[in-house]
């Protein structure tokens, strides 16, 4: 055999591991995502859209938004679901461990109050009331302590979890203070476990994300809830979280992106332009509420710049608007 002919059949040997190996690197590619239960569904119908077209794998948890944040910090996922702001014991944890966040607002949600669909006695109720009910030490157990009208009726409490970022920001929006509630109620970060206990339970009540009310509907009601008594008791909806009126319990809902992955892994920053482009869409087919498309452009800006930080330097807050949000990011 003459030199040339092995120096070929060298490299068409060489040619072929290359591909081989580059087939297998493109086809084993995983984007790690991780957090809020509520967001999940969002997050979800992403992943499933993406991977019809590209040959990335997208792994999607839900271990809420206080969980997500702790792998996340831990560099163990490249994005962070969540149902409210990044607190400041979490940005402490992530610049201990040298990670850097993009904050993205994706949409908007209208926290839901729910009872049984055969309680026929509550017809609204106020934050003062929900406040009654579910503040640190309520005594309130039965539904006639709400209010003399109301039967003699045992109430049963349903919730999320500690670490879901729905109960901070239920708690911060109707106790005043993230993470303040009474305790004797029945948690889970499984919001569909909550409907269950409420279908079951005739003097049940939970609150959670707009869309697992949607999706169970026929096993229970929404209360509309007014800001304050004598104020008019506004129904969770897209219109009246578009509107403003449905306050204090419409809330933006975030992905978190590490930012060392936005640069430098390109199924990421696919992934994530791929998840902007098509939130309007997606987000309104999982019954949640899309950002308006100016603000949507504000967000795509934000990321094309992969701009580090949070708007809300720890703390949650009630009502923002989603530009000076982003404004504040310095």
């Amino acid at each position: 055999m003459n030199t040339m002919l092995k120096k070929s059949m060298r490299i068409a040997a060489l040619l072929a591991v290359t591909f081989s190996t580059s087939h297998v690197l493109a086809a084993d590619k995983i984007i790690k995502i991780d957090g809020s239960s509520t967001v999940y569904p969002i997050t979800e119908a992403m992943a499933e859209e993406f991977q019809k077209a590209q040959k990335v794998k997208v792994t999607v948890g839900e271990s809420g938004t206080g969980g997500g944040f702790k792998k996340f910090c831990r560099g163990e996922t490249d994005i962070s679901d969540a149902s409210r702001p990044i607190t400041q014991k979490e940005m402490d944890m992530c610049k201990e461990a040298g990670i850097q966040y993009i904050e993205l607002p994706i949409a908007y949600d209208a926290l839901t109050v729910v009872v049984n669909s055969k309680n026929d006695w509550v017809k609204s109720l106020s934050v003062e009331e929900l406040n009654m009910i579910w503040k640190p030490g309520s005594s309130v157990k039965n539904w006639k302590q709400v209010n003399a009208a109301y039967p003699d009726k045992a109430m049963g409490l349903y919730g999320p979890g500690t670490a879901s970022g729905t109960f901070d920001y239920f708690t911060e929006a109707v106790n005043g203070k993230s993470k303040s509630s009474r305790t004797d109620y029945t948690p889970s970060e499984d919001d569909n476990v909550l409907v269950q206990g409420v279908s079951g339970n005739v003097g049940g009540m939970a609150y959670f994300g707009y869309a697992y009310y949607e999706e169970n509907k026929d096993k229970l009601r929404a209360i509309p809830i007014s800001a304050k008594s004598g104020a008019p008791a506004i129904m969770p909806s897209p219109e009246a979280v578009k509107d403003g009126t449905y306050q204090p319990l419409s809330r933006p809902l975030f992905i978190y992106v590490n930012a060392t992955a936005a640069a430098f892994k390109p199924e990421v920053k696919a992934f994530v332009n791929f998840y902007l482009e098509n939130a309007p869409k997606l987000v309104a087919e999982v019954k949640y509420v899309p950002l308006p498309s100016t603000d949507y452009a504000a967000v795509k800006e934000h990321f094309k710049a992969l701009k580090p930080g949070t708007g809300f330097g720890g703390k949650n807050e009630v009502g923002i608007k989603i530009k000076d949000l982003i404004s504040r990011i310095k």
